[in-house]
């Protein structure tokens, strides 16, 4: 690969940190625990239901460095997914991407690994599969961009900076898996109508 090459792809990746950067949110459980959220319209922040699960009061923190103490607005277990509402508007909202995430496309996770605000790791979309739930089986991104705690709840990014998935867990210590945007707006439909 040529300098110029390697110069194009840092330029790129510095132009979509820009614009994702504003997007995530610290969330705090008000316990020991945070993870990362994404602004999702106004005063929405969406992260997982393992984040807020077992927190009372939640704060929620900006790029800008505001924070705002948050409540639970949806939440649904059976697909790791939560709602929560802020008393802020203005800020910019998520693209959560319509096409199908594919398979070897390149990918990064952004989120707040062991307490490091707004890292931004990569790697390639291993697979798109499905887990079992208590209900049925729902669809995942595996993905083998680097996630660690507080990656939870950040996104999961296309090369374009559209939201792809939601960061939930570690799998098999190699693995990251994600919920895919698919069922993120089908979620936030729902909340949206309640």
């Amino acid at each position: 690969m040529s300098f110029s090459s390697l110069l194009r792809i840092n330029s790129a990746l510095d132009d979509l940190l820009a614009r994702v950067r504003p997007l995530l949110a610290v969330v705090q459980n008000g316990r020991r625990g945070a993870g990362a959220g994404v602004l999702a319209g106004d005063g929405w922040v969406l992260t997982n239901y393992h984040v807020v699960a077992r927190g009372r009061s939640f704060k929620v923190t900006l790029d800008d460095g505001a924070s705002y103490q948050a409540q639970v607005l949806s939440r649904d277990p059976e697909v790791d997914l939560a709602l929560l509402g802020i008393p802020a508007n203005g800020y910019p909202a998520a693209v959560f991407s319509e096409k199908e995430a594919r398979p070897g496309e390149m990918v990064f996770a952004f989120g707040h690994p062991w307490g490091q605000r707004n890292v931004l790791t990569g790697g390639v979309l291993s697979a798109v599969t499905v887990a079992r739930t208590r209900h049925g089986e729902i669809p995942v991104l595996r993905t083998d961009a680097r996630l660690a705690p507080g990656n939870s709840g950040g996104p999961l990014l296309n090369a374009a900076g559209e939201v792809i998935g939601l960061n939930a867990m570690i799998f098999g210590g190699d693995q990251g898996i994600a919920i895919p945007a698919s069922v993120i707006r089908t979620f936030l439909d729902m909340a949206h109508k309640s």
